[in-house]
């Protein structure tokens, strides 16, 4: 996979979506600054996503990837963290009870600071100015000195990443994820009028709960009850930073990416000879591609030999996102690429970025419903192929924010305006992100008994 290749093999390849540092001097001395600082993940926790990733593509697990749409500097706090956690906890156990296998979570966090954009530049009041690309870049306010891209923001980046991680694995192991408490928020959720349809299965997951119970099989005699396996993940958009935190596996001697366990190649990026399919062919971490409606077979067959030739289980996932009505006219065709190539992968559903729309108030959102269609329609058509739907992928907050309309508790266009906080695009609440797990959960149902025939 890396024969032959060196981490600043990208820099000869054509490059897009990235910025051009006006201080060229200031840019090198923040990648030495970033050479020098530790990894933020490990060679040895990327493998074991790996080997999760492995049993999602064979159906004996499942996958759900979820977190912001672009870490803020600003935004950035303890409680959101903490609250973010609490929610793909609590998404996660209901994704088992639907789909009775293991849900590998992995959070959008510590790393996920750049966007890619449609434009180079954006016009506001008659001013043209370039493109807010993410806190890692340049800054969101609308002037000419906080929209020039400043490399010293990657030092910014990686120590809020390096705080983030370090909470997440105290969440994880310490208590807070204890399979109990995340029950009880559950139960609290459904409690609510608006939520009662879910109560049902809440109850069964309770009973399950005081099955296991009476059997001794508690927190105190089972430590998978207590703690969870949590990883991170973001979009290798910004190479230099991608390259800098890039390591020598000490125990394989391969190159490991450094900046998170996942990192994903972007819709606008993919290009087979492009700089960022360059460099994460390299790397040993798990790869996820996003594919939109203008990927073509010819190009996806290339990408899945040049990012995963030795074809291994976990490597490469594939994050289809087409948009609600559209998931019939371009999915089955990349369905059918991938078994002509006999390629081992996981195929995983992003409902949020096909289903963007500007509402009637001017605000940027999403619809609940479309979500959830695109979701339905993904399950439909690997039903119809006889593959298996790996997992989800959702930009979401555990903040109360009012920025995609729907759910239970009906936000509606006049709403976007009260918590609209997002510095890029529009992210399902707390509320409407856990009622998706629960439609989620619904639709596994089928996943089960495909799942048992690709076992045989």
């Amino acid at each position: 996979m890396s024969k032959g290749w060196t981490k600043s093999d990208w820099r000869a390849k054509p490059r897009v979506q990235m910025p051009d540092y006006p201080d060229a001097a200031a840019l090198s001395a923040v990648e030495k600054a970033l050479a020098q600082m530790p990894p933020l993940v490990f060679a040895g926790e990327a493998r074991k996503l790996k080997r999760a990733l492995g049993e999602v593509a064979a159906g004996r697990a499942f996958l759900l990837q979820g977190g912001d749409c672009a870490e803020s500097f600003s935004e950035f706090s303890a409680d959101n963290i903490r609250d973010t956690f609490k929610v793909i906890l609590q998404m996660a156990i209901v994704l088992t009870w639907g789909a009775k296998v293991p849900v590998v979570k992995i959070g959008r966090v510590a790393g996920q600071f750049a966007k890619p954009r449609s434009a180079g530049t954006e016009v506001i009041g008659g001013v043209e100015l370039p493109s807010y690309r993410g806190d890692i870049i340049n800054g969101f306010d609308f002037t000419p000195a906080a929209r020039v891209p400043d490399p010293s923001r990657m030092l910014q980046a990686y120590t809020q990443a390096a705080a983030s991680l370090n909470l997440l694995r105290a969440f994880s192991t310490g208590g807070f994820a204890d399979i109990h408490r995340v029950q009880s928020w559950i139960s609290g959720f459904t409690a609510e009028s608006d939520a009662k349809r879910y109560r049902e299965v809440a109850r069964q997951i309770q009973d399950a709960m005081d099955f296991m119970a009476a059997a001794g099989v508690t927190s105190e005699t089972a430590k998978e009850l207590a703690t969870v396996d949590f990883y991170t993940s973001h979009e290798a958009l910004l190479l230099e930073y991608e390259e800098a935190l890039c390591r020598i596996d000490s125990t394989t001697g391969l190159p490991v990416a450094g900046s998170g366990h996942m990192i994903w190649i972007g819709d606008r990026t993919r290009q087979p000879d492009g700089a960022h399919v360059e460099f994460c062919r390299g790397v040993q971490n798990p790869i996820g591609l996003k594919c939109g409606p203008s990927m073509t077979t010819d190009d996806l067959k290339l990408l899945l030999n040049r990012l995963n030739p030795e074809n291994e289980a976990g490597r490469l996932t594939l994050i289809a996102r087409f948009g609600a009505g559209k998931v019939g006219d371009h999915l089955p065709r990349l369905v059918r690429a991938v078994q002509e190539e006999g390629a081992n992968v996981v195929w995983t559903c992003d409902p949020m970025h096909g289903n963007t729309i500007k509402s009637a108030s001017g605000y940027k959102t999403r619809p609940f419903e479309s979500v959830l269609r695109e979701v339905r329609e993904f399950f439909a058509v690997h039903k119809a192929e006889g593959t298996i739907p790996g997992g989800v992928h959702f930009e979401m907050t555990g903040q109360d924010v009012t920025e995609c309309t729907g759910g239970v508790r009906a936000v509606t266009d006049e709403d976007l305006s009260d918590r609209y906080h997002t510095a890029c695009d529009p992210r399902l609440n707390a509320s409407q992100s856990l009622e998706l797990a629960f439609l989620v959960a619904e639709a596994l149902q089928d996943r089960r008994s495909l799942a048992r025939a690709a076992a045989m």
